[in-house]
């Protein structure tokens, strides 16, 4: 099949639009399928796994290909609830287009703005898709105002539901002039895109003006190309996926008007910097965008693969990056959803799956010369985590498992976070919400047979000082034989917020030899990493040892380890010590009729009010700060508040001194005595 006639299209939206139905009545129209599939039924093509059977939403992003009047599409369908919008994210580089799927009866909400605003910004030509138009025929004039409120003037119909809604009338390709239509006119519905595409081409302006409206659909081919690219155009289709309405006209749309690769904005693919065009028409010098990886119980590690240039077959040695060592292509398939079609060799603008690379990663970039040495794609800018878990094993034993097990279920989402804190040694799995970790630790059990235990993360406290003070102390151990013995006077005194530690040797006259100040030095460094009242380290504080004695035979290393260590604490306890909390910088978007609920919210949880930016009439910014120990369960309370809607970002600001209830509450957790 010619590059020319393949369209790679991925369908986003929010959850419960319908995106799956839709896709799987496009199917089933276009002979793909003999089966019509719903989601309650659980047969549908592309929501085949268990998860996505089991909770009636798309888990995955899956896809699929069908054939249209000689036209191959290759339709990508994606998760759209919130908390897996990063899987529908990730798949953008494998497509030219975005059709972002509607539900006329439903609000738009921020998941369809966000899905909008990053198919822009990923130069994606798009269209957007009116679904269920039989349920309620009376709210899709209402549905199409809103959407070019929110969206822009420059989306238009290209067909029109008729008056009951039951069919939907053609404005573009052979528009009947004389059909009734629920709202507008097939004419003015007509005049207003050829007027919207033609102003990108002046040529074509000039012979419209001769012509009056007699330019064709052949002549409008590559103004309307010009017009997608560059967002000049978005057309909007109406169909009912539960009847079929529209379906017809919507397969012809995304195959005559929806480019065709070359036709689309190029990849972001970039070297030094700099992006790297593409030719579709070349046959050699294969290059291809790694876009998901995800484990089969039977083929293993697979990896979706875009082809941008060139082709690739069975047996073909490919490098990875920057890579010198190639790897060998074995099996080369095409996903059907669950079913797996085994091909010979794939083209350019063909998506595949390679199976059993364990080094191909996501966003990897594959080629079959060193001349691409060195491409990447352009990196993708996943929301940032507001949830996070500490996981540990429930079998003794099991650690080794758990980490080769996460890292295998990070590598299929990125969106997903996994990082090792070292201070509290606790592995954290970090997401968008509970579901989103909910579903990792469901697929850890189910497909790896390992049961977790997940708690909320430690808080990393410190502790400081507030005012100067001295210490003392004195090790003498004597036990039959050679003793110990070390005694060391020391002053401290706090410094500024995130100083650190600053050790001072002001001991004159020998009263400390010079060889073991190190091991003074080394004592104080583990008092500052236990803590004197709250079992965390102590910072921000600087350490002056002045006086001290020794004893020419029983003064030892280890004696002065001890005494520096307890001359210290006695310093620290005398020096009115103070527990740390973190505090976090936070940036939200939230609905605007929300506002008055999340910044109560905020200020009862002693969060602090930085500003507030209406970005529109839909969504605010807020900027604020909160102490971490109030965001344990802030995504929960978050969506609750805002209906699923709200999202957040945040990153370390500072430490401040905790209130002393926060303090007493810190100290009582800590195991140590000194509490």
């Amino acid at each position: 099949m010619s590059v020319n006639e393949i369209r790679n299209i991925v369908f986003v939206g929010q959850s419960g639009v319908g995106k799956t139905s839709l896709i799987e009545r496009l199917l089933f129209d276009a002979q793909a399928t003999t089966h019509l599939g719903t989601v309650k039924g659980g047969d549908t093509v592309t929501d085949f796994d268990d998860q996505s059977i089991h909770y009636q939403h798309s888990i995955e992003a899956t896809p699929v290909a069908l054939s249209w009047q000689s036209h191959r599409m290759n339709i990508l369908d994606t998760p759209g609830l919130p908390e897996l919008i990063g899987r529908a994210l990730s798949v953008f580089p494998a497509v030219e287009s975005s059709v972002l799927v509607i539900d006329a009866n439903m609000p738009l909400n921020q998941v369809s703005d966000k899905l909008y605003q990053f198919s822009r910004d990923q130069q994606k030509c798009q269209m957007v898709v009116i679904n269920k138009i039989d349920l309620n025929p009376s709210k899709l004039s209402a549905c199409l105002t809103q959407i070019q409120a929110q969206f822009g003037a420059e989306c238009l119909p290209l067909n029109l539901p008729s008056e009951d809604a039951s069919q939907v009338i053609d404005c573009f390709f052979t528009p009947e002039e004389s059909a009734s239509t629920l709202f507008s006119s097939v004419s003015e519905a007509h005049e207003q895109l050829i007027d919207q595409i033609i102003e990108v081409d002046e040529d074509l302006m000039a012979l419209y003006l001769e012509q009056g409206s007699e330019l064709s659909p052949v002549q409008l081919h590559a103004p309307f190309e010009e017009a997608l690219r560059t967002g000049h155009v978005i057309p909007v289709c109406f169909v009912s996926a539960e009847t079929g309405a529209g379906c017809d006209l919507l397969l012809q749309t995304l195959a005559e008007i929806m480019p065709m690769p070359e036709e689309g904005n190029p990849p972001m693919l970039e070297k030094k910097g700099k992006q790297v065009p593409v030719n579709s028409e070349q046959l050699d010098h294969a290059v291809g965008h790694v876009f998901k990886i995800s484990v089969d119980p039977y083929l293993g590690k697979l990896a979706y693969i875009r082809l941008f240039q060139g082709a690739i077959n069975a047996g073909s040695q490919l490098y990875i990056g920057e890579n010198n060592k190639a790897f060998k292509v074995g099996h080369l398939y095409q996903l059907q959803g669950k079913k797996r079609n085994e091909i010979s060799a794939a083209r350019c603008g063909d998506i595949c799956v390679l199976a059993k690379v364990d080094e191909l990663q996501f966003d990897s970039v594959i080629h079959d010369s060193h001349d691409e040495d060195g491409i990447t794609m352009r990196t993708l800018d996943f929301p940032e985590p507001m949830y996070g878990l500490s996981i540990s094993p429930i079998k003794r034993g099991d650690e080794q498992k758990l980490s080769e097990i996460l890292n295998k279920i990070v590598a299929e989402d990125p969106s997903l976070r996994l990082e090792h804190r070292a201070r509290t040694n606790e592995t954290v799995l970090s997401g968008q919400g509970e579901f989103h970790l909910k579903i990792a630790l469901e697929k850890m059990s189910s497909l790896y047979k390992l049961d977790v235990e997940a708690t909320v993360p430690s808080i990393e406290y410190f502790e400081t000082i507030t005012q100067p003070a001295e210490g003392h102390y004195r090790h003498k151990k004597q036990s039959g034989g050679a003793g110990q013995f070390g005694e060391v006077q020391l002053r401290v005194r706090p410094l500024e917020r995130g100083e650190g530690f600053v050790f001072v040797n002001k001991v004159v006259g020998g009263a400390i030899p010079t060889s073991l100040i190190p091991a003074v030095e080394k004592g104080i460094r583990q008092a500052l990493a236990e803590g004197a009242i709250s079992g965390n380290p102590i910072r921000d504080i600087e350490v002056t040892v002045y006086d001290g004695k020794y004893h020419s035979v029983d003064s030892k290393e280890i004696a002065f380890v001890i005494a520096g260590k307890k001359a210290f604490l006695d310093a620290v306890r005398n020096a009115n010590p103070i527990v740390l909390e973190p505090i976090v910088e936070m940036a939200l978007t939230i609905p605007t009729e929300a506002v008055g609920d999340i910044t109560g919210d905020l200020a009862a949880n002693r969060g602090m009010i930085l500003g507030t930016n209406a970005e529109d009439s839909h969504f605010t910014h807020i900027q604020a700060r909160m102490p971490q120990k109030e965001l344990i369960e802030y995504a929960q309370r978050l969506k609750a508040m805002t209906g699923g809607e709200g999202s957040f970002s945040m990153s370390m600001s500072h430490y401040e001194p905790a209130p002393a209830q926060v303090q007493m509450e810190v100290c009582k957790a800590a195991t140590a005595s000194d509490c």
